[in-house]
């Protein structure tokens, strides 16, 4: 009875983004497209107008770049949309710039070039230390942004093709000196959108959102190999006011992973992550988690609410990583309305990530995770209720879960919950908790915040591409 209810209360994404396309074409007039975005442009630009050739095989880098270079000019005079047309447009690695869309059509596809020389190497960024694949630098991300203001990317579920194959295989062979490029990355900008498009086989995470604030991920399909390797979905890094929604991701690694920095070159920068709300949310990750606080977190993590999520053969649900040397903090987390089906763990937590940027860590930085708050959830066919690790002096606090009915695989673990170092209280959980959590009596409910973030109530405009634009 408790499954049937929560299912009727899911908006699944898939559905909410057929009526979205339904939507958009019921608005479009003698051939234009509408969509919705957080501003509209007075220009209009096609990248054919720049030497694009939409025929899979030649190089558009330089028509990307020559576009975008050309029309920041109109970024004071009600900003720009470039159009990419219906057809496969390959290329290397291409910034954008303020006020600016870029929009793919439906059946425009960008790919991704597999030609090294079109991906400049840039810096590694500075809550880091070093690349994450490799100790030198890295390589630009498919689609760049930096010191922006007002930029959208977005269309009518159009397709961006990282053609990670060739990275993978570099990776897992250990050949690559750099780290290898993101699909989509936003640093140090404000008011951001990625929206209504299919991401496929990046070479590694697919949006990373970076030290930016007011950023909106909405109506993505993000597809990659269960087996591949660091493909998480979305990012959120050192960002403030961000809203994840109505999003499906398959994938070889988390499907949302909330971060914000590395051991002592994140504890140094100091940039948390906090104000984020994450909706109607769909999983498959075999490997990995639905979500994901960490493991580098050392800028700190603070007020997430997560509600309406669905996670189908996934490793675990919502999981905290972190260890001694990361610092930081994980503070005021909020998930309600979750279905799990087919999950190793239910709720993780692991105070042994033991991966660390280089020897020069501090191991007495020790994290500070609280205020753990998990409410009205069904999980089926699950190996493990919980595995809930502290750390030795150091315990996770604060930790609260109710009104949770957990059923078994048919061959489960012995021990369901397995608690180390932690404490917090529980109320209506089935299996029963460990004894460092506590049966609340009289029952009770978890807290989740009645507020809303003003980024929650932030409505988009509806906006249009010219019939003449449309191919």
């Amino acid at each position: 009875m408790m499954m049937q209810i929560f299912i009727s209360k899911m908006i699944m994404p898939g559905l909410l983004a057929l009526l979205l396309l339904l939507l958009s074409s019921l608005l479009s007039v003698r051939g234009g497209e509408s969509y919705a975005a957080i501003n509209c442009r007075k220009h209009t630009a096609s990248l054919v107008d720049f030497g694009g050739v939409g025929d899979g095989k030649t190089s558009n880098t330089e028509a990307f770049r020559r576009a975008v270079a050309n029309l920041s000019a109109h970024a004071a005079d009600g900003g720009v949309q470039l159009v990419v047309p219906e057809g496969k447009w390959l290329t290397g690695s291409f910034n954008l710039t303020s006020h600016f869309t870029l929009y793919l059509e439906k059946d425009a596809t960008i790919l991704a070039s597999q030609d090294e020389s079109e991906w400049p190497q840039v810096a590694v960024l500075p809550s880091y230390g070093r690349g994450r694949d490799a100790p030198g630098g890295r390589f630009s991300s498919l689609i760049f942004g930096t010191n922006l203001t007002d930029v959208v990317i977005t269309g009518n579920n159009g397709t961006i093709d990282g053609q990670g194959a060739y990275w993978w295989d570099k990776f897992k062979k250990e050949e690559l000196n750099l780290t290898r490029p993101y699909l989509i990355e936003i640093m140090y900008s404000d008011q951001v959108q990625i929206a209504y498009l299919t991401l496929v086989n990046s070479p590694s995470w697919f949006v990373h959102p970076i030290y930016s604030s007011n950023v909106f991920v909405q109506g993505l399909t993000i597809l990659a190999p269960v087996d591949s390797p660091n493909t998480d979905g979305i990012d959120p890094d050192s960002c403030t006011n961000v809203r994840i929604e109505d999003c499906y991701i398959v994938s070889g690694d988390d499907c949302i992973a909330i971060k914000s920095g590395w051991d002592q070159y994140g504890i140094k920068f100091g940039m948390p992550t906090k104000h984020m709300s994450i909706r109607r949310l769909t999983c498959i990750s075999p490997d990995s988690a639905t979500i994901a606080l960490g493991s580098e977190m050392s800028g700190g993590i603070q007020d997430v609410r997560a509600e309406t999520i669905l996670a189908i053969n996934t490793q675990s649900g919502v999981r905290i990583k972190t260890a001694p040397g990361r610092g930081g903090y994980v503070k005021d987390i909020f998930v309600k309305g979750m279905i799990m089906k087919t999950m190793k763990y239910v709720f993780w937590m692991t105070s042994t990530y033991n991966s660390h940027p280089d020897p020069g860590y501090d191991p007495k930085a020790l994290p500070v995770i609280q205020g753990i708050n998990y409410r009205d959830m069904v999980a089926e066919n699950v190996t493990y209720s919980a595995r809930l690790e502290g750390i030795e002096g150091d315990p996770f606090t604060g930790i609260c879960i109710s009104n949770v009915n957990i059923s078994l695989t048919e061959k489960p673990k012995e021990l369901q919950w397995n608690c180390t170092d932690i404490a917090g209280v529980t109320s209506n959980v089935t299996p029963t908790a460990c004894d460092l959590l506590p049966e609340k009596k009289p029952a009770i409910d978890c807290p989740f915040p009645t507020d809303r973030l003003p980024i929650e109530d932030v409505e988009m405009k509806m906006c249009s591409v010219p019939h003449n634009y449309v191919r």
